[in-house]
């Protein structure tokens, strides 16, 4: 795998093909999506309007006219992580069912607000909700999709489900958590690695980590079973989000459907900047400077490509980009090594292994 270039897709699995374009992959995120997306919009059409149509915009099934469209509703990494979830404990897949679907919703909450907050006007090649629809439907309908989340699993009425949410609902103060910390760090002028990583961890990995347990709660499993499949998808989400973190500054804006120098844009302080800022020399003293002078402009968002382009060249120059790919690949060992840990079918296995190695090389 070479996740430090974002634009390689040339790795190869055990099996001979790419892992991130593998019909098996392709087949598990398909079947996640299929399976979750009627019990989704069934939730969604819960909503009382203009809620519904929003939302429907958001997931990309209207374009902004309320015409049906075909848009890009994501990878669906997390439904098919539910759905193998229940697999690894035993119970059939569409168990998982309810439990996708909640993830997804919570999941969806957070892109809408995090839109709003971070300025965002593109998101999967369309624009975003609070651009087409305007800032107040883009709380109001997030807020709804958190409340769906929690009456979709409440309402099947088990002790498994009261389980389910309760990690639900963990995870969702977490992912609350990280995106205050994100956000508190943009006007920070140093934040250290490990800062940095605990406000991913929380920002993504408690999520991915409730996906790949929820449904296997939902089976019956005990908890210690659904605190392992929780390690591996706490590390899963770490190593997705170093890669993120590099489509952030180094992605094709044709893959990512994002701004050339998307987060470079929005001052973020992503791991590979704090890596590079972190490493020492000429290149990371000189990016510490433009930051800290760039922290203090009103004129930042008048900067120019080139600026843009000097900045991440200074991060690449330090080390940032590599130590952040390297990051990404010691995640994603620490995740499949969880898996060893976790008595389970060897074709779940085989297929959470490949739903990992999906994360940590794609464009997107």
């Amino acid at each position: 795998m070479n996740p430090g270039n974002p634009d390689a897709g040339n790795a190869t699995d055990a099996k001979g093909g790419t892992p991130a374009e593998s019909a098996d992959t392709l087949a598990l995120l398909e079947r996640g999506r299929t399976l979750s997306t009627p019990v989704l919009r069934a939730a969604i059409a819960r909503l009382a309007p203009p809620m519904d149509t929003v939302a429907a915009y958001h997931f990309g099934w209207i374009d902004a006219h309320g015409n049906p469209a075909d848009g890009d509703s994501g990878k669906a990494v997390r439904p098919a992580l539910a759905l193998l979830s229940a697999e690894a404990a035993g119970a059939p897949a569409e168990v998982g069912v309810p439990g996708a679907v909640a993830v997804e919703l919570v999941h969806n909450f957070s892109l809408l607000h995090d839109d709003l907050m971070d300025g965002d006007e593109q998101r999967r090649h369309r624009d975003t909700v609070w651009k087409v629809h305007g800032p107040a439907q883009a709380i109001l309908v997030g807020d709804a999709l958190f409340a769906l989340a929690n009456e979709v699993l409440l309402e099947l009425g088990t002790v498994d489900a009261g389980r389910a949410t309760r990690r639900l609902t963990t995870a969702s103060r977490k992912l609350i958590d990280g995106q205050a910390q994100d956000i508190s760090y943009e006007h920070r002028e140093r934040v250290s690695v490990e800062e940095c990583l605990e406000m991913e961890g929380n920002k993504t990995g408690a999520l991915l980590a409730c996906a790949v347990s929820i449904g296997a709660v939902l089976g019956g499993a005990d908890d210690r079973t659904a605190d392992k499949l929780e390690e591996y998808g706490y590390h899963l989400g770490l190593a997705f989000q170093a890669i993120d973190d590099l489509l952030g500054i180094w992605g094709d804006p044709e893959a990512t459907g994002k701004q050339t120098w998307s987060d470079l844009r929005q001052r973020k302080k992503s791991l590979p900047v704090v890596a590079a800022l972190a490493a020492g020399g000429p290149a990371s003293e000189e990016l510490a400077e433009l930051l800290a002078a760039d922290a203090k402009s009103s004129d930042f968002e008048n900067f120019s490509e080139e600026e843009f382009a000097h900045r991440a060249a200074l991060i690449e120059q330090a080390g940032g980009r590599r130590w952040t790919a390297d990051e990404a690949r010691r995640q994603h060992a620490v995740a499949i090594r969880a898996l060893d840990d976790v008595a389970m079918p060897q074709r779940v296995r085989e297929a959470l292994v490949d739903l990992a190695d999906f994360v940590v090389v794609r464009k997107r």
